[in-house]
């Protein structure tokens, strides 16, 4: 994976914490795919953070094909 200074790792996080941003969306921005922003996010953030968020975005996407 590509090497990211620590702003651009906080804007991706951010980026996938939101309810707003999908995973194109990122990829176009900043070129890493689902699993890299996955993979990134488990190093970056605490497991129960991790896993509430891995949730939260399996929850939204049964509803919405659309979401991340």
């Amino acid at each position: 994976m590509k090497k990211f200074s620590e702003s651009e790792k906080s804007e991706i996080i951010e980026l996938a914490l939101s309810d707003h941003t999908s995973f194109k969306n990122i990829k176009s921005l900043y070129g890493i795919n689902e699993q890299q922003v996955k993979e990134l996010m488990r190093a970056n953030l605490k497991s129960r953070s991790y896993k509430s968020w891995r949730k939260r975005v399996r929850e939204f996407s049964d509803r919405r094909k659309n979401y991340k």
